[in-house]
């Protein structure tokens, strides 16, 4: 039994990191949080030490190493801009840390990392759900049988509606979140690199507060993508079905629908990593690498090779960027 601890509990993602601690046969010794919502620990682990200050927490941390209880695994579920912080944290706390996406907002910060895991002697990982989704892994063999030098056409869509609590909330900050691309779709870019190889070619068309879409060009694919978080955005047959959320991929005009199949995924990823196979830092590189020029590319509009969707979609003025929504609205 391995013994955990989690900051951000009070988090959105915080039950399933606690639903794969539990479901692996593991123990989540204590939590951290500024807030104090945390009545979902009941679910899992009514007995974990909870603090709403941080400096308490780590405390706590220190103690236990010296009593020689001190945790493996450190569980990173807070705001994407201060994972680096925390994960170093873990590492000096002398535990391995396990952070949600975006592992960091910048790539120099991935190499930083991976130098600080060698100093430290631990390892950090990322959870790329993605690439343990059956659809994707199948996808991916697919195409390793597939010709070698084929060069595939890809649309993606990807919409997960929102309430306006998410434009009052850190995700509707660029400094804090990075943006709806890194937010949301980060770990798409991940999965899309992971099956397809490298980018060579970025382009923008739009980029807003609540939705953003653009062209990748990768080394056996070309891409085009759309991400929103705006309800009338999903598509009307999958409203009527009562879903908020639409994930979709065409490779060659092939629609490889998976909305579903995404429930126990972070126990997944948790049995990979403590059979010593999960996803490290120096594998999220490509991903946050696309993202971070993502958010600093100016969008040029409905030119070139965009996504077909953006024909149907009110997309306003593509030149105002989520950058320029963010400085002159009060979200």
């Amino acid at each position: 039994m391995k013994n955990f601890a989690i900051i951000g509990a009070a988090g959105f993602v915080a039950p399933r990191h606690m639903r794969a601690i539990k479901e692996t046969g593991n123990s989540l010794s204590c939590a951290m949080d500024t807030s104090d919502s945390v009545g979902v620990l009941d679910s899992y682990f009514p007995e974990a030490s909870f603090f709403v200050e941080f400096e308490r927490f780590d405390r706590h941390l220190d103690k236990l190493r010296h009593k020689g209880r001190g945790v493996d695994f450190i569980s990173i579920c807070t705001p994407n801009y201060l994972h680096d912080s925390e994960i170093r944290f873990a590492l000096r706390s002398r535990a391995h840390a396990i952070c949600e996406k975006p592992i960091v907002l910048n790539p120099w910060n991935v190499d930083a990392l991976d130098q600080y895991q060698k100093e430290y002697d631990h390892i950090i990982y990322n959870i790329l759900q993605l690439r343990l989704h059956p659809d994707i892994v199948a996808l991916k063999k697919r195409i390793e049988e597939g010709p070698a030098y084929k060069v595939y056409d890809i649309d993606l869509n990807y919409i997960t509606s929102r309430g306006n609590w998410y434009f009052t909330s850190w995700k509707a900050d660029l400094l804090k979140s990075g943006g709806i691309a890194t937010n949301i779709g980060v770990h798409f870019f991940d999965m899309l690199t992971w099956i397809f190889g490298p980018a060579s070619k970025n382009v923008v068309h739009i980029h807003k507060h609540n939705k953003a879409a653009g062209f990748l060009q990768l080394e056996k694919a070309r891409v085009r993508w759309f991400m929103s978080v705006d309800y009338k955005d999903v598509p009307d047959a999958i409203c009527q079905g009562g879903q908020r959320t639409f994930r979709s991929i065409k490779v060659d005009g092939d629609e490889i629908e998976f909305s579903s199949g995404f429930t126990d995924l972070h126990t997944r990823s948790y049995e990979e990593i403590l059979a010593g196979r999960g996803f490290t830092v120096a594998e999220s590189k490509p991903s946050i690498e696309i993202v971070h020029e993502i958010r600093n590319a100016r969008p040029v509009g409905l030119t070139g090779d965009y996504h077909p969707y953006l024909k149907n979609i009110d997309i306003g003025d593509p030149e105002i960027t989520a950058k320029d929504y963010w400085f002159n609205h009060d979200c």
